[in-house]
């Protein structure tokens, strides 16, 4: 089936949030500067080289993370990516790093978003920013979009080739890249392990389990092998872009904020703890952000397989990807998902935002750790 004018299908961007308005005069006049200086990358296309009058904005869906808006040109669509309000370039909404990470990594990786041009200037809109790509295709959100109908064989295949993404991010060569100083590497299990029992322990309220048994047995389980390689660490469905033309075909990859030098097995924990599978109970159903739960998707256990045979195969079969037990992983993916709502509930909880979908996530930070403790108790 040819999806050509099937034009609903796209991602599309909506009416600008409240309190996000983008100063469009003052971004529109640092473009027009931006393409009058030959050095910079914007100057490598010649559609951009002449952006008439002022774009008709619209912004992306979410808002937790850093903004995205669409800037509508008559010559060209392109994306622009800020920090929220109230936070700096540095640390958590590092601008100027995830782009110069997705710079690096376009030439070896080609499902990166091409970046056109960096703003370190505060003046302009008052936090840095910058331009990039834009990727024109499906995104696979909570359910396939309306109109969008695949057989079990090709969602099969959307599954796989999405999982082959990870795998070939998972096997770039950082040093190449010059990647390698992204990170402090060696190490990274043990401080994500420390790092997330301080982060859950901050966010704590009284209504939820203090984690102690499930972050113990982290602690007392910690791998002997670790594989430093570049790492997503939100890799999921609703991150991809998907050719409209052919649905099962990624074309791009998203959202690389938290990218960094991690262990792989990791993040595909990571990836996991979100991973909701045809016959899962009402809980897990009730937070699926993917259309994992679709026929022909691999389950959790058949991911696992898949990812760790693909991985041995690039790497001659080392000993780092023959994991006769998973369950580190998959206890850490969920606890740190654990970690990132109660976080998110915390505010709530302190009236730091009245947002009402935040009012009973406490009771998912309930379910995530008892998930760790069946997942423990299982292996």
């Amino acid at each position: 089936m040819n999806f050509t004018s099937q034009q609903h299908l796209l991602d599309q961007a909506k009416s600008v949030r409240s309190g996000e308005e983008l100063d469009i005069e003052a971004v529109n006049n640092w473009l027009q500067m931006q393409i009058q200086n030959s050095n910079t990358p914007l100057n490598d296309h010649a559609e951009i080289k002449t952006l008439t009058g002022e774009p008709a904005v619209t912004q992306y869906s979410g808002g937790a993370s850093n903004w995205t808006y669409c800037l509508d040109y008559p010559e060209k669509s392109l994306i622009l990516r800020r920090a929220p309000k109230g936070t700096k370039a540095k640390g958590a909404h590092d601008m100027a790093r995830e782009y110069r990470l997705q710079h690096a990594l376009k030439p070896v990786y080609s499902y990166v978003p091409e970046m056109l041009a960096l703003c370190q200037d505060s003046d302009v809109i008052g936090t840095d920013f910058y331009i990039m790509e834009k990727l024109t295709g499906i995104i696979p959100r909570k359910n396939l979009p309306k109109g969008l109908s695949l057989s079990e064989s090709q969602t099969r295949r959307l599954c796989t080739n999405v999982l082959d993404c990870l795998i070939e991010l998972h096997q770039v060569n950082i040093h190449q890249t010059g990647l390698d100083s992204l990170g402090k590497g060696e190490g990274y299990t043990k401080r994500q392990i420390e790092g997330w029992h301080k982060r859950y322990q901050q966010a704590k309220t009284w209504n939820v389990p203090s984690g102690k048994y499930v972050i113990d047995w982290l602690k007392a389980n910690l791998p002997d092998d670790e594989y430093i390689c570049l790492t997503h660490n939100d890799f999921r469905f609703d991150n991809v872009v998907l050719d409209i033309n052919e649905p099962t075909k990624v074309i791009g990859v998203l959202d690389w904020e938290l990218a960094t030098l991690g262990d792989p097995l990791m993040d595909l924990g990571n990836t996991l703890a979100y991973w909701v599978e045809e016959g899962d109970d009402f809980l897990a159903n009730s937070s699926r952000r993917q259309p994992t739960h679709l026929k022909g998707m691999l389950t959790r256990r058949q991911v696992i397989d898949y990812y760790l045979e693909r991985m041995s195969e690039h790497f001659g079969n080392g000993k780092q990807f023959n994991v006769k037990d998973f369950t580190f992983y998959e206890v850490y993916g969920l606890f740190r998902l654990a970690g990132i709502v109660q976080q998110i509930y915390y505010r709530y909880h302190h009236k730091q935002t009245r947002n009402p979908q935040f009012k009973n996530l406490w009771i998912f930070s309930h379910y995530l750790l008892w998930r760790c403790k069946r997942a423990i108790k299982q292996r």
